[in-house]
């Protein structure tokens, strides 16, 4: 299997920060040697303004963010971070096209579902799911998607571009109490009490899957945040970690007859290392999918 990643555009960040660079590494250090590790491609700023706004991209490529924007951003503005943005867009489209040839694909990142249509947020620069979705559309290679999202944090960005699309389903599975604070409705959102835990969470996600997935699909996306873990520093829903095997178990099954490309998403664990073996259990999810198919 060949899965993407875009590790060696490190952006500099201030001692402290809590966005764990160092995991994209560490993941695929991790991993080389079972999978084929290819280096993500930068998506051309023509393919991102199809879905994005000008000025906005014009903003991020000068570097001319409003102070305002930096802040809801995150990260810090630096050559590397719009490089880095391009390349995580670029991984998820080439894992979306190994899934249509094989049934998977992974990005070793992506799953940056908090960037909209004209804002960048919550460390997100460019929405993947959304740029994919219409480049491959583009070329026609598909019409309809279902997204599929769990991480602990509403995808507002994901719902503002591909939920008013008719040929797209967004479903959000988050906590209740967390970020963003103010929402943007997707298709099906699923908020979940803090604490929520391994059982409720998976009838509530199985309960979800049934909605999501009374249709036809040309492609998934699977953003399989590892932050509803018991331990992260930003989620709340007390999930362990075999409850996240569970998690990617259940998903992954009822996708089985629709491609699929599995992005990260968020993972913010005091030692980055819970994140990594949580990352890695997607990946031996979908190889042991790939090795019964």
């Amino acid at each position: 299997m060949d899965v993407w990643s875009h590790d060696r555009w490190g952006i500099p960040l201030p001692a402290g920060h809590k966005f764990p660079i160092s995991k994209y590494t560490l993941l695929r250090e991790r991993v080389q040697g079972r999978v084929t590790v290819r280096e993500s491609e930068a998506a051309p700023w023509e393919w991102l303004a199809a879905v994005h706004d000008a000025d906005l991209l014009g903003r991020i490529r000068d570097g001319e963010l409003t102070v305002r924007e930096q802040r809801g951003l995150g990260l810090p503005w630096s050559e590397v971070l719009v490089e880095r943005g391009r390349r995580s867009v670029g991984g998820t489209l080439a894992a979306a096209r190994h899934a249509l040839e094989r049934g998977l694909g992974m990005n070793l990142g992506g799953g940056t579902h908090h960037a909209g249509h004209d804002f960048a947020r919550g460390y997100c620069l460019f929405n993947d799911v959304a740029v994919t979705t219409e480049r491959l559309r583009r070329e026609g290679l598909i019409e309809r998607v279902v997204v599929i999202d769990c991480d602990v944090h509403q995808g507002d960005g994901t719902a503002q571009i591909l939920g008013p699309d008719p040929g797209a389903f967004t479903l959000s599975l988050h906590g209740a109490r967390n970020y963003p604070f103010v929402r943007i409705p997707s298709d099906l959102d699923v908020d979940l009490p803090s604490g929520t835990g391994d059982d409720e969470y998976l009838r509530a996600l199985s309960d979800a899957l049934d909605v999501a997935l009374d249709g036809d699909y040309d492609l998934a996306f699977y953003l399989a945040g590892a932050d509803p873990w018991e331990g992260d520093r930003l989620g709340r829903l007390s999930l362990t970690k075999p409850g996240l095997r569970a998690r990617d178990e259940l998903v992954l099954s009822r996708l089985r007859g629709i491609p699929t490309a599995v992005v990260l998403a968020g993972g913010y664990a005091p030692d980055v290392k819970d994140t990594v073996d949580i990352n890695e259990a997607t990946l031996d999810v979908i190889l042991g999918l790939l090795l019964g198919a």
